[in-house]
């Protein structure tokens, strides 16, 4: 079964990690590296993406004609996605315990941070009711 984690972090996250000491950011990110790489090779890892800051994000409708119009920046939120793994388990355990290795990256002074982590089941299609 497929699972995304997605990771998230507060409204503020993004100026306070760019904000630590450079040692913590290099300590996160080859973390995060070695994470993705134990991932890669236990052979569980669809995908993994980190996301750009919320400040370049923008929300796209369709016009009444079907072209696109953007809504300036990220809507004002107290959360935003920061960035997700998408892997392949057998069982939502699994994901779980794949999400705690996650959620304890080190930050300031290389105490975890208890990232909050979403896990939710990839659907492969709409349930056999509605088709």
């Amino acid at each position: 079964m497929k699972y995304i984690l997605m990771m998230n972090c507060p409204k503020t996250g993004y100026e306070t990690f760019g904000a630590m000491p450079k040692e913590d950011i290099r300590a996160h990110i080859a973390f995060q590296r070695a994470f993705d790489r134990s991932l890669r090779e236990s052979g569980v890892l669809v995908s993994a993406e980190g996301l750009a800051s919320p400040q370049e994000a923008k929300i796209v409708r369709a016009g009444k004609d079907g072209t696109p119009v953007t809504d300036g920046v990220f809507p004002e939120s107290k959360e935003f996605l920061a960035g997700y793994w998408i892997v392949d388990v057998e069982t939502a355990e699994q994901a779980y315990e794949i999400a705690a290795r996650a959620s304890a990256a080190p930050g300031l002074g290389g105490v975890p941070m208890n990232i909050p982590i979403e896990v939710r089941q990839v659907m492969s299609g709409p349930p056999a009711e509605f088709l």
